[in-house]
C-alpha cells in the first residue's frame, strides 16, 4: 500500500495523547475496521496502518472504487465529518475545503453549459453551497466564516491552541479583529483631517464618545469600536463652526446623555430640548432593560428660526 501526502494532510492529525490511546487499544484488541484504499493508496485509516507497521500487525483492506483525485479528496472530508470527536474548530476547517471544492465544481459545471435552445448532458440543482456545507459541518455559517478569517490572519501559535481547544472560535476572532481595529484607528488617527471652513447655521455633530462595543461571547468582551474615540476633555475642546445664530443637533446614548450637557457648555451653547430616537431594538446591559432609544440634543447659539415645525415632533420612529 502507497501514502499520498495529499491524502494525509487531508486527516486532522491526532494528539500525541490521542495517538498514544488508539496505539495501546489496537496493541490490545487488534485492528478491527478495514483500512480503506483507492488504487492501493491509503484513504481511511492511516493512523491505524501506522501503528499495524510498527508493531508488525495484521490487518483487512478494503478497495474502494472513484472517478478521480477529487472524488476521493470529497469523499475523505465527508468521510471525516463522521468522526464526534472533531471540534467545531475542525469541522469549520473542513467544511472551508468543501466550500472550496464544491466552487469548482461550479465553474466546472458553468463550463459544460450548452447553447440555451438544447438539452444539456448534465442537469444540475441550484444548492445554497454555503448553507449545506453547514449543515454538513454541523456547525453555523457564521462560524465558518470566522474560521476563514482566521485561518487567514492568525498565527500557528493561536491555531494550534484552537486545536488542543484552549481557546474557542469566538476568543479568537474577536482578539484578531480587536488587533486590526487597532491598528486602522492607529492609522485614522495619524491621518490629516482637512480644516472646516466658514461658519453654519445648522450643524448635526454625533461626537466620537469613549464608549465600547461589546462582542459578546460566553461572556461579554469589550472591544473599541471601527473609528477612533475621543476623551471627554477632548470633545469639550471641539470648536465649533456657528454662525450667531445657528441650529445644533447632538447624537447622544444613555451613558453620555448627562455628560453631552456639560459638552455643551463648554461649547457655549443653550440648550433647547431632547429628541428621542425609538429604535425597533437596542443593546441591553446584564440585568437591566433594553437600550432601545437614542437621543438629540437640540441647542442653539443666539436666536435661530426654525421654518416649519408642523409634524415635527421630539419623538421618532
Amino acid at each position: 500500500m502507497k501514502i499520498d501526502t495529499e491524502f494525509k494532510n487531508l486527516i486532522s492529525p491526532l494528539t500525541s495523547e490521542e495517538f498514544a490511546i488508539l496505539e495501546k487499544n489496537i496493541i490490545e484488541r487488534g485492528i478491527q475496521d478495514s483500512i480503506k484504499t483507492w488504487q492501493g493508496i491509503v484513504i481511511d485509516g492511516h493512523n491505524r496502518y501506522e501503528i499495524a507497521q510498527n508493531h508488525n500487525l495484521p490487518y483487512d483492506t478494503k478497495e474502494l472504487f472513484f472517478e478521480s483525485r477529487q472524488a476521493v479528496i470529497e469523499w475523505m472530508l465527508n468521510n471525516q465529518l463522521g468522526r464526534r470527536n472533531l471540534s467545531a474548530y475542525d469541522r469549520s476547517l473542513i467544511a472551508l475545503k468543501l466550500e472550496e471544492m464544491y466552487k469548482l465544481k461550479g465553474k466546472e459545471n458553468q463550463g459544460s453549459r450548452t447553447d440555451l435552445l438544447q438539452i444539456s448532458t448534465k442537469s444540475y440543482k441550484p444548492v445554497d453551497t454555503r448553507k449545506a456545507i453547514a449543515e454538513k459541518a454541523k456547525v453555523s455559517h457564521d462560524t465558518i466564516a470566522k474560521v476563514k478569517h482566521i485561518e487567514q490572519k492568525a498565527t500557528p501559535e493561536v491555531k494550534e491552541k484552537l486545536k488542543k481547544g484552549e481557546i474557542t472560535i469566538n476568543k479568537a476572532f474577536t482578539d484578531i479583529k480587536k488587533e486590526e481595529r487597532k491598528k486602522e484607528n492607529d492609522l485614522l488617527k495619524n491621518k490629516k483631517t482637512n480644516e472646516i471652513n466658514g461658519l453654519y447655521d445648522v450643524i448635526v455633530i454625533d461626537p466620537p464618545w469613549p464608549i465600547k462595543k461589546i462582542d459578546r461571547e460566553v461572556r461579554p468582551n469589550q472591544i473599541e469600536f471601527d473609528y477612533p474615540t475621543m476623551d471627554i476633555e477632548e470633545i469639550k475642546k471641539i470648536k465649533i463652526p456657528c454662525k450667531e445664530d445657528c441650529h445644533i443637533f447632538i447624537w447622544t446614548t444613555q451613558k453620555f446623555l448627562p455628560i453631552t450637557f456639560q459638552v455643551i457648555n463648554s461649547w457655549e451653547l443653550k440648550y433647547i430640548f431632547t429628541m428621542v430616537w425609538h429604535k425597533p431594538g437596542g443593546f441591553q446591559p446584564i440585568n437591566l432593560p433594553q437600550y432601545n432609544c437614542e437621543f438629540i440634543i437640540y441647542a442653539r447659539n443666539g436666536t435661530p428660526k426654525f421654518i416649519d415645525t408642523k409634524a415635527f415632533n421630539t419623538c421618532y420612529f
